[in-house]
C-alpha cells in the first residue's frame, strides 16, 4: 500500500519521498528509544531494531532506493564518532601507565582478531576476504556504552584509569588493523596479491593521519574568540573535508579524524566543543544505525549462501562468543604480563565487551567496498551480534565495575593526595606571616572613626578576657 503512495508521490514531487522517509526514521527511532530507556538498553539497540522494522522485511515504510541513497550518512556518522574519541584520548593520562595500556590494549584486540579468524577461515572454511575483515573487526569495541556506563555509576580508581585508556588505544587498533585487512581483501578478490596493493591504503592513511593532526592545530588557533555558532560551523567543515578526501582516495577517515579530535583536546584543553558537537551529532547517529538496520538482511541469516553450508545465523552466534573468549583471555595475558593488580587482570576484559558505533560503520564500508555476496555477510553478521553485545554489554561492563571495587560497597577509598613537602609548607607558614605583618589592623584603620572603633573593640575584648579570668 505504502509502495503504490510513495510512487505516485515520486511522480510530483520526489523529494518529498526522501523528506517523509527521514521525518518516519527519526521519529520511529525516538519512540524506539522510550522503550529501550525502560528496560536500561543502550539508544543504538533501540535504532537497529526500529531499522529492521521499518525495512523491506517488515513493515517496508521506508523505500530501499532511499536507504541505499543515503551511504553517505555512515561516513558523516563515523567522523562525528571518531572525533569524539579524541576527547577520551588524553596524553596525560598515558603518561603513568602508557607502556603497560599499550601492551593490555594489543593483547585483548588481537587475541580476539586472531581466535574469529581461525574460526572463520580455517574452522569454518569462509573465504579468506571475509575473513580477514571480520577478524579485523572484532578488535573494536563501543567506547560510548563503556564511558556510559562509568559516569552512571560515578566509579574511579586504577581499575577505570586502565580501562578508558584500552578503550581509546582498541579503536585505533581496530583502525589500522581494517584498513590492512580491506586491503588484503581486495588483493584477493582481485585474483591476485601485491605488496603495492597494500602498502598503498596504509600510505594514504598515514597522509590521513597526518592531514588529521594539521586540522587539529589549526582548529586549535581557528577557535580562539569564536562565537558557539561559529565553532560549530568550523569544526563540521573540516570533518566534512576530511571524510570527503577520505571517500576520494578510497580509504576510512576515521583515523585522521581521530587525529584531529585528540590533537585538539590535548593542545587546547578544551572539551566544550566536544560537547557542542554531542548535541549535534544525536540525528545524524539515529539515521546512520537506523538506516544500517533497514539494509539488514534478516533472510541471509537462515541462508548459507557462501558460508560453506553453514547458516549465518550460526556463524554470527560462534563470532560472538568467541571475540568474548578473546577479549577476556587477551585482557588477562595482558595484565598478567604488566604485572595488573588482580581486580584489574580478572575483570578487565568483561567491560570490554560491547561492540557497535565503531564496528557497524567500518562494516558498512566494508561492504561497500567489497561489494557482492561477501559484503553483504559481513554487515549480517555485524550487525546482528551487535544487538547481542548492546544487550549483555552494558550490563556486563557495570558488573566488571562493581566486582574490581570501583564503585559500590566493593569500592576501595580514592587515594589521598601526597602530603605536601616540609620546606614548601615553613615556605608558605613564613609567607603568611608576612602578610600578617604588610596587613596590620592598625595600619589598615586610616579615619579617626576607624580608630575609635578598634579602640573599643580591643578595649571589650580586654574586659571580657579578665571577667572570663576572676570567674574561673
Amino acid at each position: 500500500m505504502l509502495d503504490k503512495f510513495y510512487a505516485q508521490l515520486a511522480e510530483t514531487s520526489p523529494v518529498s519521498v526522501v523528506i517523509i522517509s527521514v521525518a518516519i526514521m527519526l521519529l520511529a527511532g525516538f519512540l524506539g528509544t522510550r522503550i529501550t530507556k525502560l528496560l536500561r538498553l543502550p539508544n543504538v539497540t533501540a535504532y537497529i531494531l526500529v531499522g529492521i522494522l521499518l525495512g523491506p522485511y517488515c513493515l517496508k515504510l521506508v523505500p530501499s532506493y532511499v536507504s541505499e541513497g543515503m551511504d553517505f550518512i555512515s561516513d558523516i556518522a563515523l567522523a562525528f564518532i571518531a572525533f569524539g574519541m579524541g576527547e577520551y584520548f588524553r596524553f596525560d593520562k598515558f603518561k603513568k601507565n602508557g607502556g603497560k595500556v599499550v601492551v593490555i590494549t594489543l593483547f585483548e584486540a588481537l587475541l580476539a582478531s586472531v581466535l574469529v579468524f581461525i574460526l572463520t577461515y580455517f574452522i569454518l572454511r569462509l573465504g579468506l576476504a571475509f575473513s580477514i575483515v571480520l577478524a579485523a573487526l572484532a578488535s573494536a569495541t563501543a567506547p560510548a556504552s563503556t564511558m556510559m556506563t562509568i559516569r552512571q555509576t560515578q566509579a574511579h580508581g586504577d581499575f577505570v584509569d586502565t580501562l578508558c585508556s584500552v578503550v581509546a588505544l582498541d579503536d585505533v587498533v581496530s583502525l589500522v588493523a581494517y584498513s590492512v585487512a580491506i586491503s588484503v581483501a581486495l588483493s584477493t578478490l582481485g585474483g591476485g596479491f601485491s605488496a603495492h596493493d597494500v602498502l598503498l591504503p596504509i600510505l594514504w592513511n598515514a597522509v590521513m593521519i597526518g592531514i588529521g593532526i594539521f586540522l587539529g592545530f589549526l582548529l586549535k588557533a581557528v577557535m580562539a574568540k569564536r562565537s558557539t555558532d561559529n565553532r560549530l560551523i568550523v569544526s563540521l567543515a573540516m570533518l566534512f573535508a576530511l571524510c570527503g578526501l577520505g571517500a576520494a582516495v578510497g580509504v576510512s577517515p576515521l583515523l585522521g579524524c581521530m587525529a584531529m579530535g585528540t590533537v585538539y583536546r590535548n593542545v587546547s584543553g578544551d572539551d566544550k566543543l566536544f560537547k557542542q558537537l554531542n548535541y549535534f551529532s544525536p540525528p545524524i547517529l539515529l539515521l546512520f544505525f537506523v538506516n544500517s538496520g533497514i539494509g539488514f538482511n534478516l533472510s541471509a541469516l537462515v541462508s548459507t549462501g557462501s558460508a560453506g553450508g553453514v547458516p549465518l545465523i550460526a556463524v554470527g552466534a560462534l563470532y560472538f562468543f568467541v571475540r568474548v573468549a578473546g577479549k577476556y583471555c587477551g585482557a588477562v595475558a595482558g595484565c598478567a604480563i604488566v604485572k595488573k593488580e588482580k581486580r584489574v587482570r580478572n575483570y578487565l576484559g568483561l567491560a570490554l565487551v560491547p561492540q557497535a558505533g565503531v564496528a557497524i560503520g567500518l562494516a558498512a564500508l566494508g561492504a561497500r567496498v567489497l561489494g557482492g555476496e561477501t559484503g553483504a555477510m559481513l554487515e549480517t553478521i555485524v550487525l546482528s551480534s551487535s544487538i547481542l553485545y548492546e544487550l549483555v554489554g552494558p550490563a556486563l561492563a557495570k558488573l566488571s565495575l562493581y566486582l574490581s571495587g570501583s564503585y559500590g560497597k566493593r569500592a576501595q577509598p580514592e587515594e589521598e593526595p601526597p602530603p605536601a613537602r616540609e620546606e614548601e609548607v615553613a615556605r608558605l607558614k613564613e609567607r603568611l606571616c608576612e602578610i600578617e605583618r604588610e596587613i596590620s589592623v592598625k595600619e589598615y584603620a586610616r579615619t579617626p572613626e576607624e580608630e575609635a572603633f578598634l579602640e573599643a573593640t580591643s578595649a571589650g575584648s580586654e574586659y571580657n578576657r579578665k571577667k572570663f579570668i576572676n570567674k574561673r
